[in-house]
C-alpha cells in the first residue's frame, strides 16, 4: 500500500466523473444505488455468498459492506500513514498497520490477525 506525497484520493460523484458526452452510471433516476463504491459489488456479493450462513444479500446490503469496507480501508490506511512519516516515509509498510492496530482502540478486534 503506497500513499503519493501525502495525498489521500477524495471519492469523486458519479455525475462529476462522466467524461463530455458520457452518462454516468446511476446518475438518472431509476432503482438502486449509485455507483458510489469502488469495490466490485459482484465481488463483494460473491464474498457475501461464500458465508454460508447468509440465504440471500440484497443489493442494497452488498453495497453497504463495500462501502463499509471502502471507508474501513481508508480509515486504517491514513492512521497507519501517521506512523509511516513519523519513520520519515511515503510507503506504508506492514509494521505501520501493527503500530496503528496497537495504538487506536477501534481496531483492537485486528490484534494478532496480521500474524
Amino acid at each position: 500500500m503506497a500513499a503519493a506525497a501525502g495525498t489521500v484520493p477524495v471519492p469523486v460523484p458519479v455525475a462529476e466523473a462522466a467524461g463530455p458526452g458520457e452518462e454516468a452510471a446511476g446518475a438518472g433516476p431509476g432503482p438502486g444505488p449509485a455507483r458510489l463504491a469502488r469495490l466490485p459489488l459482484a465481488r463483494v456479493k460473491a464474498l457475501v455468498k461464500a458465508d454460508p450462513d447468509v440465504t440471500l444479500a440484497s443489493q442494497e446490503a452488498v453495497f453497504v459492506l463495500a462501502r463499509a469496507t471502502e471507508l474501513f480501508v481508508e480509515t486504517i490506511a491514513k492512521d497507519a500513514y501517521v506512523y509511516a512519516q513519523q519513520g520519515k516515509r511515503k510507503t506504508l509498510q506492514r509494521k505501520d498497520l501493527d503500530n496503528a492496530i496497537e495504538a487506536i482502540d477501534e481496531f483492537a478486534f485486528l490484534e494478532g490477525t496480521l500474524d
